[in-house]
């Protein structure tokens, strides 16, 4: 709100003047009109019909005595009547006249004195001239320093001119009506900017057309002349002291200070500053009211006042459930990021929300700090958070479709419960139906488990794999506790442990392509996992790197001889801003598995590249040795090179990206990495941008194709390749 002393009173609007001599000449036309309704004799009634018949006779006879009696009686004055009797008055002729000679006037001693006034009339006088569009034009002082905000101003009025929405029909009157409230956006935004005395001289009227010099179309002309810019007076931020040994970061804070130049937009963003502040230092129950601004004129300054109740400072102790059997008021305060005895935050407070609407398995929370120990002797007082819950449904059934050209349809379902074992145990039912790949599963699932976002989930399955290099029947039951990055919160480290216990019955392809003998195999495995993570979004980055690891010691028996390896794994990935709408993205994978030969490994634990997240343009894990038939036999080292560039367009608001890549694979048959059989593969992407991630087509072919690798391979998926 913006109060004004006006001690010094604003110039009225050229337009005002215009109304005011419009008024007056309605009022010099009334008489008129007036005088037009009196019963006034028609010309024929006073010529008689003798100057009609003969003019010259008529004119000859003069006036007759009854007609010059009349005259006189009407020229004859009552005696009471004012200048009854009117005196003789001679006028001399003006060469009878002598005038005398004047004395010359001798000088003031003492110079006229100018004074000037308070508030000048502004003059209109060339300046820099801005075309908004064919028919607006503002002119700004020559000299910037007199409004150097005028390049922001000019972007913002120009975001919200009528005059430049809608144009281009050459109607005056609807320019005019425009132009006025153009005019009156002008003194808002300069007010806003702290112009409390500015002038915009509004001029609307026809122009020569530059495309055509005999037409014209019409236009309207702002002169806008800023005048002095206001400066901060007075500042009450009301009881904000009462904050004690928090007032000076609190009011460093609020960065305006006495004689900081008046900035509207300022004081609306330091009042969500200094709230935002007050949650942060421990201040649960703080109020502000809006700010009010009185502008003196006299003084060019403005007092702001900005009403401010901290209340207390409070530390946080629980959380309590209004649902303790669904979700536990011990579980929501092992959810939450602060420990008891912690400051409040509202940060804290805020993402306690969003982390228990995560869990899929509440509708709506409403959380409220509850006073549990008043603030006393300089101490605060301590609060718990009051949690209201309502449950959403906890049942969902899901099902997708996949295609790739080279790993065929794929069909996958489930069904799951995510409380069926509260808080948060989740059973889920899946299956898959697929060209290559059958599975039937169950898993367990308990999220923030003993922590926020720890996963512990056991998963046992069957499945069948048909691919070009084996076939498998596996059976497995797998054991993982980890702590994962979310969307919510993307940690810089991440890790997981786990056990994993393998019965599969795998065979290799012989030279006409038919399947050799089955071996069992019996695995037991402990694999880990680690992640640093530097970069700046989780889906979607555009800057930083990532750096994993992965190491699995893994215990096989096939057919009474037991083999002990260790696979492990090894990715780097880096991104780079360049410009404004382009990402260079690259990666590096280096994987390698020693300790026993290849036969004594499985094939579906040995190392293989090709596909969507690896190289594209090869089918998916068909690079690598080839068998006597040309299908990959698996390998014990891998690296892999990848290259992108994520090109941001305008197409759909930015949602669209092109990306073109390439990469490049290897996989050989010992632990060293072999760079013999590289494969390169080639290509260019589309990215759609979801608001959750972006969702990648990718079109690639080979540049050095075996003899089983198609042409062209095509790549649907959400997230980007790597």
């Amino acid at each position: 709100m913006v109060a004004r002393n006006t001690n010094a009173p604003r110039t009225a609007p050229i337009s005002a003047s215009m109304a005011a001599l419009a008024a007056g000449i309605s009022l010099l036309a009334a008489p008129l009109h007036a005088q037009e309704r009196q019963d006034t004799p028609r010309l024929e009634d006073l010529i008689p019909d003798a100057a009609v018949d003969n003019p010259e006779e008529w004119a000859s006879q003069g006036v007759t005595p009854g007609d010059q009696a009349e005259a006189d009686t009407a020229q004859t004055l009552e005696a009471s009547a004012p200048l009854a009797e009117m005196p003789m008055v001679t006028i001399p002729w003006p060469d009878d006249i002598e005038m005398p000679q004047l004395a010359p006037l001798e000088p003031d001693e003492d110079p006229i004195e100018f004074v000037q006034f308070e508030e000048e009339i502004p003059r209109v006088i060339p300046g820099s001239e801005e075309v908004v569009s064919d028919e607006l034009v503002l002119v700004f002082p020559t000299d910037t320093s007199l409004f150097p905000e005028r390049d922001e101003f000019l972007d913002r009025f120009t975001s919200l001119s009528t005059v430049r929405e809608f144009e281009d029909d050459d109607n005056l009157a609807r320019l005019a009506a425009q132009a006025r409230a153009d005019e009156e956006l002008l003194i808002r935004l300069l007010d806003i900017y702290g112009y409390f005395d500015a002038q915009v001289i509004r001029t609307v009227g026809n122009v020569s057309n530059t495309a055509d010099a005999d037409m014209e179309r019409p236009a309207v002309r702002f002169d806008v002349v800023p005048g002095q810019r206001y400066r901060v007076g007075a500042i009450d931020l009301g009881n904000l002291e009462a904050t004690g040994d928090q007032y000076e970061p609190l009011r460093r804070t609020y960065d305006i200070n006495v004689g900081d130049f008046i900035s509207l937009d300022t004081i609306e963003a330091e009042q969500f500053d200094l709230d935002t502040a007050l949650g942060e230092s421990g201040f649960p129950f703080a109020s502000i009211e809006p700010p009010s601004l009185l502008v003196d004129h006299a003084r060019s300054e403005g007092d702001i006042t900005m009403p401010v109740e901290p209340g207390g400072r409070y530390r946080f102790r629980n959380v309590i459930s209004s649902d303790p059997e669904f979700l536990s008021s011990g579980h929501l305060t092992t959810i939450a990021r602060w420990d008891e005895g912690d400051i409040y935050r509202r940060s804290d407070e805020l993402d306690l929300r969003r982390a228990m609407l995560a869990t899929g398995l509440l509708g709506s929370v409403e959380l409220t700090p509850v006073v549990v120990e008043e603030p006393a002797n300089g101490e605060p007082g301590v609060v718990d958070i009051r949690a209201d819950l309502t449950q959403a449904p906890l049942r969902t059934i899901a099902g997708s479709i996949g295609f790739g050209t080279e790993e065929g349809i794929r069909l996958e379902g489930s069904w799951e419960h995510r409380n069926l074992f509260p808080p948060e145990g989740m059973l889920r039912v899946r299956g898959i139906a697929g060209t290559q790949e059958q599975l039937a599963g169950i898993t367990f699932r308990k999220n923030n488990f003993r922590g926020r976002d720890r996963i512990l989930t056991l998963d046992a399955f069957a499945s069948t794999i048909d691919y070009d290099a084996y076939d498998a029947r596996t059976a497995s039951l797998i054991g993982t506790y980890e702590r994962v990055s979310t969307l919510l919160f993307q940690k810089a480290f991440s890790w997981s442990v786990g056990v994993e216990l393998v019965a599969t019955q795998e065979s290799e392809r012989n030279s006409d392509g038919s399947t050799l003998d089955r071996e069992n195999y019996f695995i037991g495995a402990l694999p880990l996992y680690a992640q640093l993570d530097n970069s700046d979004d989780l889906l979607d980055p555009t800057e930083g790197w990532r750096l994993s690891g992965r190491l699995s010691p893994e215990i096989s028996e096939n057919e009474g001889v037991q083999s002990f390896y260790v696979r492990s794994q090894m990715d780097a990935t880096y991104y780079q801003s360049v410009g404004e709408n382009t990402v260079l993205a690259g990666r590096v994978r280096v994987a390698t598995i020693p300790g026993a030969p290849l036969e004594a490994i499985a094939p579906s634990r040995r190392l293989y590249a090709g596909g969507g997240g690896s190289v594209r343009g090869y089918g998916y894990r068909e690079i690598g040795p080839l068998n006597d038939t040309g299908d990959p036999r698996g390998g014990r080292s891998l690296v892999e090179l990848s290259a992108e560039a994520r090109i941001g367009t305008g197409f759909m608001d930015g949602a669209i990206s092109i990306v073109p890549f390439v990469d490049a694979g290897s996989v050989g048959l010992d632990p060293t990495p072999d760079f013999d059989s590289i494969k390169f593969g080639a290509g260019v992407g589309v990215r759609y941008d979801t608001g959750f991630g972006p969702l990648r087509l990718d079109v690639a072919v080979p540049l050095n194709p075996g003899p089983n690798d198609s042409w062209v391979a095509v790549y649907v998926a959400l997230g980007q390749a790597f």
